[in-house]
């Protein structure tokens, strides 16, 4: 083997790496700094896959160990993030509850981790899934879960600022929190069909929706801020289903 087929599985190490400092920050009450280890760790992610294909340095080490870095990386972080966002909305204070040997419901939140854990595992036996996904990617996933705190924390748009507020209340409602963890759950093992950002070529006709896919999510970010990110993969999600409907 040649250095080159290190090169992957080194930037998946590195993905696993800001999963391990992302579960420290998050369990001591710092989601703004975990929330950034988890973005640097999702591009990594992406680094190790397209680099595999570039130099064809694919290998099946390499895809179980992918696998592994998004069970901590996409998986356990945003389990730990809605858990301390369910002590949150109970007026427990982040961070403190972690100390706590009783039972209380926050402890749902890690329903996230068992069902990306779950997804990930179907993922590496399904042969169908190399240029769209069945259910919502691990990392996408956890891009979503990670932006409702900062969204809590730094929600703060001169373009709207009432619907802000209004998403700033409903994600301090336990309920909703639940319900955001249910969803999640379903999302990332359900039939439903998403495109892949991968690009083979960079021609428009072949990636049209792929492009403008990134100039919404450009677009969302430029006005809305954190709660961009947010509705850039409910976006995601949409366009997919539209897509796919179109398709058939």
């Amino acid at each position: 083997m040649t250095i080159k087929n290190y090169i992957p599985n080194a930037l998946t190490l590195a993905n696993i790496f800001c999963g391990c400092i992302g579960t420290l920050f998050a369990m001591n009450n710092h989601l703004d700094w975990a929330a950034g280890i988890v973005a640097i760790g999702v591009l990594f992610d992406f680094l190790d896959g397209f680099f595999a294909r570039i130099l064809n340095a694919q290998s099946e080490i390499g895809l179980q160990l992918d696998s592994l870095a998004d069970v901590i990386t996409s998986g356990l972080v945003p389990g730990v993030f809605m858990y301390q966002l369910l002590d949150r909305a109970a007026g427990i204070p982040w961070g403190t509850a972690l100390n706590s040997i009783h039972f209380n419901i926050a402890y749902l939140g890690f329903a996230i981790t068992l069902a990306s854990a779950y997804r990930l595992a179907k993922f590496n036996v399904d042969d169908g899934q190399s240029t769209s996904f069945k259910g919502l990617p691990t990392p996408a996933n956890a891009i979503f879960i990670i932006s409702l705190p900062l969204v809590l924390l730094y929600g703060e748009s001169n373009y709207f600022p009432g619907l802000i507020g209004a998403f700033q209340d409903a994600l301090a409602n336990q309920y909703v929190l639940l319900g955001i963890t249910a969803l999640s759950c379903w999302l990332l093992n359900s039939p439903i069909r998403l495109f892949a950002l991968k690009f083979k070529s960079f021609n428009i006709k072949d990636n049209s929706l792929r492009y403008g896919f990134l100039i919404l999510a450009a677009l969302l970010l430029n006005f809305l801020g954190y709660l961009g990110i947010l509705l850039i993969i409910v976006s995601y999600i949409l366009l997919s289903l539209i897509f796919s409907k179109s398709a058939n």
